[in-house]
């Protein structure tokens, strides 16, 4: 089989109602599409090819990116590699998975950092252990944007925010905590800020449609493909969460 064939059947699972490989392999793709992958192997051959694609998809992956329209939003959300209960056990992922924890529960895995446009496409991503302050990557996530940034409390930080518009020209945003005190904002900004939802939206896809996570990964390398086949899954859907401006933002002079 040629990459371009290992790598479409890659992706094609997650988009499809399957929840394990094993069954969309053996089910899915050789009574359907026999005709398109003539050469198809068997399914242990084809996972000892998986971790060779992991090169390929990054790669692959960067070409989706979308444009950077001057207004993004940026996340970062939970991906566990094992159940709560078995942690102490957990050795596949040792030295790479984090405990960390959530505005929900504690978990053991990974945490996916995303950057989005207003239109619902990706524009960076990267991984980091589950135990790292969402703030850290946030400077090489937004090197080769421009224009206004939107995130969460968590975020908070005037030291990164200026870190931010003295090297890139970036307006950073974070949603102010409880115990701070209002500042003033134009009533644009303000209003974009409300449309940070669509980050949350598209974590939500990724996770229920795309099926980022699961905790059954026995190499880290295959975990890696599952996320970024994932990835790529999402930004070939034809309709994505994207923000329907209902006012006008004022235009530059």
């Amino acid at each position: 089989m040629s990459l371009s064939e290992i790598l479409t059947i890659l992706v094609a699972f997650h988009q499809q109602s399957y929840r394990d490989f094993k069954s969309y392999y053996v089910k899915q793709v050789p009574k359907h599409w026999s005709g398109e992958f003539p050469g198809l192997v068997s399914y242990q051959r084809f996972v000892e090819w998986i971790p060779s694609t992991l090169l390929p998809l990054c790669a692959y992956l960067k070409s989706c990116f979308g444009k950077c329209s001057g207004i993004s939003f940026i996340d970062s959300t939970s991906l566990k590699v094992c159940h709560n209960r078995r942690i102490c056990d957990h050795r596949v992922f040792a030295g790479l998975a984090a405990r960390g924890k959530t505005s929900v529960d504690w978990f053991s895995g990974l945490k996916l950092h995303l950057v989005v446009n207003d239109y619902g496409e990706l524009l960076n991503v990267t991984l980091t252990p589950g135990n790292i302050d969402d703030r850290k990557p946030v400077a090489d996530l937004l090197k080769t944007l421009f224009g206004k940034v939107f995130a969460e409390r968590g975020y908070v930080c005037r030291a990164l925010a200026e870190q931010l518009f003295n090297a890139y020209g970036i307006e950073f945003f974070a949603k102010r905590r409880r115990n701070m005190k209002n500042t003033l904002m134009r009533l644009s900004d303000k209003l974009l800020a409300r449309k940070r939802a669509i980050v949350e939206t598209i974590i939500d896809q990724l996770k229920n449609i795309s099926q980022i996570e699961h905790s059954r990964h026995r190499s880290p390398l295959n975990c890696f493909v599952h996320i970024l086949c994932g990835l790529i899954a999402y930004s070939h859907q034809p309709k994505k969460p994207s923000i329907n401006f209902d006012f006008a933002l004022p235009q530059a002079a």
